[in-house]
C-alpha cells in the first residue's frame, strides 16, 4: 500500500472531526491540552471563557474530552484529578482536588456542576477533611447538582439537576434532593413475558 493510500483514512477521520466539531473547537482545545500532565484529544465548545486550570503541583490527566466554556479545574500540590475518555464537562462546571478526583468514561456533566473532594478549610477546632471522589463510568449530572468529598457514584447512574451528593450511590441508581436520596434506577427489568 502506498503512503498516499494509508493518508486516506486519515484524512477522512481528520474531515469528519472538523466537520463534526469545528476547527475553532479543536484548535482551542489543541492549545489548551499543553495545560494538563496528560490529554488526549480536547474540544473546547461555547467560547470566552475558555477553560481555566489552577494546578498547584498536582496531576490532570484527561482522555478524549468535550470541555465548555468556563469549565475550571483546581488541583492542589500531590493531588489528582482524572477524566476518562468520552465525558464532556458542560459551562461552568468546577473541579476541585486537594487529594484525588476521578470521573469515568463516557460521563455528561451538566452546566454549573461542582465536584469536590475538600472542604476547603478546616472547621475550629478540626482538621481539613479530604476524601477522593470516584465517578464511575456513563454517570449523569444534572445542572447545578453538587458532589462532595468522599463520594462514589457507581456506574450508570444518575443526579437530578440540584442535588448535593453527600454518600455513595450505588451503580444504576437515580438520586436527587438535598441531601441526594434514591429516587429509583436506571435499570430496566424485563418482565417474566418479556
Amino acid at each position: 500500500m502506498s503512503v498516499a493510500a494509508d493518508a486516506l483514512p486519515v484524512f477522512h477521520r481528520a474531515r469528519r472531526r472538523v466537520t463534526q466539531d469545528g476547527l475553532p473547537s479543536l484548535i482551542i482545545g489543541f492549545f489548551l491540552r499543553s495545560r494538563f500532565s496528560r490529554a488526549g484529544r480536547l474540544i473546547v465548545h461555547g467560547g470566552m471563557p475558555f477553560p481555566s486550570v489552577d494546578n498547584k503541583g498536582g496531576r490532570i490527566e484527561l482522555g478524549n474530552v468535550g470541555l465548555f466554556n468556563g469549565v475550571r479545574f483546581e488541583c492542589w500540590l500531590d493531588a489528582s484529578i482524572r477524566v476518562g475518555d468520552g465525558t464532556y464537562l458542560n459551562s461552568g462546571t468546577e473541579i476541585v482536588a486537594a487529594q484525588s478526583v476521578t470521573i469515568g468514561r463516557d460521563c455528561k456533566i451538566a452546566r454549573d456542576v461542582i465536584i469536590m473532594d475538600t472542604d476547603q478549610h478546616a472547621l475550629p477546632g478540626q482538621a481539613l477533611q479530604v476524601a477522593p471522589v470516584i465517578i464511575e463510568d456513563r454517570v449523569w449530572i444534572g445542572a447545578r447538582a453538587i458532589v462532595l468529598k468522599g463520594v462514589r457514584i457507581g456506574h450508570d447512574s444518575v443526579v437530578a439537576a440540584g442535588a448535593v451528593v453527600t454518600r455513595d450511590v450505588p451503580p444504576r441508581t437515580i438520586v436527587g434532593g438535598v441531601p441526594a436520596r434514591i429516587l429509583g434506577s436506571t435499570s430496566s427489568q424485563p418482565g417474566p413475558n418479556a
